[in-house]
């Protein structure tokens, strides 16, 4: 057994940059780690994951009902300019290259696929993109939830949904891997931005072993190895955080709480 468990609840094709920041967490903590790709949030609830990567919808509903087993201590600041070296992301809708759709709001009675309910990036931003626009009465035509956004990225390509919203870090891993799929979609808007998923620590942990971790994060592009890592990611550097980090998930879901619109449809 593994001195250090990490668990990533986000999208699959990340999991090189997850193992890389384990690896480097372990390698200087002189402790042996191992990464678990999580398939749901019970790992999550019963704080079996030392250290996890997880959505900041998901940090927050649990949230709300009393579980709060992790704290909250550092984030990924991706490189691109878009990002303005702040710990936030986008939504990138995509589209199929070749279909008719120029905006977001082209997108009235299409299908459109998600990932998962407790996802932001692909189910709390557009709903709450939805309730800004005033259209909480049925805009899509079907909504289809795929599981993950690698699933919703393949549907829009292979011409089974018309859209999707995608994480902009998953995203452009993405097209930076697999060119083919590049060249079957575009991106016709953005929505956010929002918070971006948090790194986050048990509260089990020793409070020296917690400030520890957060050091080694927030300091890993000082040096070679670590800016390795972080570029499997295309993250320039990870900062620290607070419980204020996740703010604006709270503030957008409560406004379609508000709204009586929590399911997308």
């Amino acid at each position: 057994m593994a001195d250090l468990r990490f668990g990533t609840f986000l999208a699959p094709n990340l999991m090189p940059f997850y193992e890389a920041l384990a690896v480097a967490v372990g390698t200087r903590l002189g402790l042996t780690t191992e990464l678990v790709g999580e398939t749901d949030y019970e790992n999550c609830v019963n704080d079996v994951n030392d250290v996890c990567f997880v959505c900041s919808l998901a940090f927050v509903m649990f949230e709300r009902e009393g579980i709060s087993p992790a704290v909250p201590v550092a984030a990924p600041v991706l490189a691109d300019a878009r990002y303005g070296r702040l710990p936030i992301y986008f939504s990138d809708v995509i589209v199929h290259r070749n279909s008719p759709y120029r905006s977001f709001l082209d997108l009235r009675g299409s299908a459109w696929a998600y990932n998962e309910p407790l996802s932001q990036s692909g189910y709390g931003i557009t709903r709450y993109h939805l309730v800004s626009i005033g259209e909480t009465k049925g805009f899509f035509k079907e909504v289809i939830e795929s599981g993950y956004h690698e699933v919703s990225m393949s549907m829009v390509a292979n011409g089974q949904v018309d859209a999707s919203a995608i994480d902009s870090h998953c995203l452009s891993v993405e097209l930076r891997r697999n060119h083919a799929f590049g060249r079957s979609v575009r991106i016709i808007d953005s929505l956010g931005p929002s918070p971006i998923q948090p790194i986050a620590v048990s509260k089990r942990l020793d409070s020296t072993l917690r400030q520890g971790i957060v050091d080694i994060f927030t300091t890993l592009h000082h040096h070679e190895d670590g800016r390795a890592a972080l570029a499997l990611g295309a993250v320039d550097r990870i900062v620290a955080i607070g419980s204020e980090h996740l703010d604006e998930t709270r503030r957008m879901h409560q406004v379609c709480e508000q709204a009586n619109y929590l399911t997308l449809r």
